[in-house]
């Protein structure tokens, strides 16, 4: 059975310094974001990778040239309205803003900062799964370690979490793989496709900049700009040997109108 590797790209403001005090003029927000980002699309054109990018809205309204450049190989998917706040109606105008500048349908949706969301509301807006869980235990910000590691439906949407280990949930996600040393990563992956179809794992293109002239814990960046992205260059190019790079609107099967309001695994 041929792997899928998901890999996905939440393209927000950079608003991450805030968190740590220290203020962010917009401009500089969105400089770094779309600085990052257009490394990112290099990358992955330079190893043909086709993958999901998360977008907030706000971000593509000030980028909708780049949003479409992006839109023309890869998935587009909410990242929500803003970054830094949030309404229940920002799900569906976020969805409509985005589909209106990209041209093509909004099926997926994560939450900012991986917080809980309330999957009717995302379905009365009209998204068909959300990526806002990671099943791991990560201190100060959640504990999912009793939730499924595959993808399952509930209240009629696909549920797609972050890729985490059986047994220990060791999750490989942007500060794992940031952080841990490449072959711990690549064990974890083996791992993670052993026991499964697919592993996703997701990153922000302002990873991809110099960070150490912002106000950030040592484990945001330690790791980054070109360091990172070598890193990320060596473990994408070991990817492609693994599986088949698609997006996560590729990974799910066809919508149908069924009601599932019980998790049931994929």
């Amino acid at each position: 059975m041929q792997k899928k590797i998901l890999i996905s790209v939440d393209v927000e403001e950079f608003d991450i310094p805030e968190e740590y005090g220290q203020a962010v003029e917009m401009e500089q927000k969105l400089a770094v974001s779309r600085n990052g980002l257009l490394k990112t699309l290099e990358l992955f054109n330079t190893l043909n990778i086709r993958a999901t990018f998360f977008v907030t809205a706000y971000w593509a309204q000030q980028h909708p040239a780049l949003l479409q450049q992006i839109a023309e190989k890869h998935e587009i998917a909410s990242h929500a309205f803003y970054h830094d706040r949030f309404e229940e109606a920002d799900l569906l105008y976020s969805r409509l803003t985005l589909e209106a500048i990209c041209g093509k349908p909004v099926k997926g949706f994560r939450m900012p900062r991986l917080q809980p969301v309330s999957l009717a509301a995302l379905h009365k807006a009209g998204y068909i799964y959300d990526a806002s869980l990671n099943p791991t235990w990560l201190p100060g910000r959640y504990n999912n370690l009793h939730r499924p590691r595959q993808v399952f439906r509930e209240a009629n949407l696909w549920i797609m979490p972050a890729s985490v280990t059986p047994v220990l949930r060791l999750p490989v996600f942007w500060l794992s793989v940031k952080n841990l040393p490449l072959w711990f990563s690549k064990a974890c992956i083996r791992r993670i496709l052993r026991k499964g179809d697919h592993c996703s794992f997701y990153f922000h293109p302002w990873e991809l900049e110099n960070l150490h002239s912002y106000e950030l814990p040592w484990y945001v960046k330690r790791v980054c700009g070109p360091q990172l992205e070598n890193k990320l260059a060596a473990l994408f190019s070991w990817l492609q040997k693994e599986g088949t790079f698609i997006s996560h609107g590729d990974y799910l099967p066809k919508p149908t109108h069924t009601e599932d309001t019980h998790p049931t695994p994929l």
